[in-house]
Order: C-alpha cells, then structure tokens, then sequence
C-alpha cells in the first residue's frame, strides 16, 4: 500500500479497506498437526507469504494473486529472488468507490516493478479480467506504469480451493462467494518500460482470490 498506509490516512480513515504486504516473500519454519498428521515447514519450499488487510469493509470485486515458486521459461532457471504480488478490486476513498483498481509489485531478481495506481506520477493502467467456471476461477490482469509491463494469467482448480467466510466490522456478511486458494497455476509476462520482454514467467503455488457482491 505504500503511503496509503501511512498514520495520517489511517487516522482520517481514508480508505474504506487498507492492505499492508510485510512480507510478499517470507521464509517460515515449524510444523502444522492437522489431523493427528504433523506436516513440516522448511523455509526452502515453504513459499511463505504474509500481509494484512484492515479498515470498514471488504472490496467488491475482491482480486489477490501472489507467488514465489517462479520459474522462467526463457532460462529454465528457478528464479529464487523473485516474488510478484497483485491485489485490490474497486477501493473507496472515502465515499468514493475508484473502479477496478488493483494494486501490484514484481521484484524480479533485484529489479522492482510497481504497478501502483495512488502513484498517478507514473501513469498506471489496469485491465482484469476475472471468472468462475463449473470447475476452475480464472483471473486475466494486464498492467502497465512507467516502470513496464505486466500480463498474468492464472487459474485454480475450485476443488483445491475454500470459499472464506468473512463478516465486516458492521456484522453484516456481504461475501457469499469469495474463494480462496494456494495451488494456483500460471504465467506472467513481464516487459521493461521501453516495451522489451524481460522474462515469461512460469508460477506456482500461486495464492489466490476472487470473490464478488
């Protein structure tokens, strides 16, 4: 969220929903028992992320993707100091709603790339499309800044997926439809600023959202 999220906004309550990512690529150790089944957690494989969304309501629509497991397809090298998060939906300054508006960040190997829109300086442009099939949630975002270019298409299987049961600070449960998932699949294209392809990106273990009222 950047300056979003700075003391000033939070007090004025300027925003409807704010999202802070501390950790679009974390590394967690430990163990989970589920079941009487105890799973390990290794910081090597684990694909950790961690964020934080808080304020009076939830965004309609509601769009997250986020992975670590990258993989390029130009090298076929693992991309291990990558990490690409995209989130947002139609946020509300104040009592105006901004439509289809979404918030994202590639860090690929040291080299960041912001798609954010509260930074009108560096002319960011969003397209998404998102979708529910009988079996599958599908999410098309393409976007654009001063900084490049980037096109991401993923799906997930809704078998793997949960619909989150969420109710706002007011009590009232607006999201009857909001899935959740971590074994999204995809690519990401993404271009520098002078229209030059960096990379095609293969991604996994993608963590994904969609849901809308």
């Amino acid at each position: 969220m950047g300056f979003g999220a700075d003391k000033v906004f939070r007090t004025a309550e300027a925003f409807e929903m704010f999202w802070h990512a501390e950790g679009m690529k974390t590394e967690y150790a430990g163990e989970v028992v589920w079941n009487g089944r105890r799973y390990l957690v290794r910081p090597d494989d684990c694909y950790g992320y961690a964020d934080k969304n808080w304020g009076k309501d939830f965004t309609s629509p509601w769009v997250w993707l986020s992975s670590c497991n990258l993989r390029s397809e130009l090298t076929g090298k693992k991309l291990k100091d990558s990490v690409f998060d995209i989130g947002g939906g139609r946020p509300k300054v104040g009592p105006v709603a901004l439509p289809r508006k979404l918030l994202a960040a590639f860090w690929y190997e040291g080299t960041p790339y912001e798609f954010n829109f509260s930074k009108v300086w560096t002319n960011v442009h969003t397209e998404f499309d998102c979708r529910e099939t009988d079996t599958q949630i599908i999410w098309h975002v393409e976007q654009r800044s001063s900084s490049g270019r980037m096109v991401t298409d993923v799906t997930c299987e809704k078998k793997d997926m949960l619909l989150v049961n969420y109710e706002s600070p007011d009590g009232a449960k607006r999201h009857n439809r909001l899935w959740n998932g971590g074994n999204g699949v995809g690519t990401i294209e993404l271009y520098a600023h002078d229209g030059a392809l960096v990379d095609r990106i293969h991604a996994e273990n993608i963590g994904c959202e969609y849901g809308e009222y």
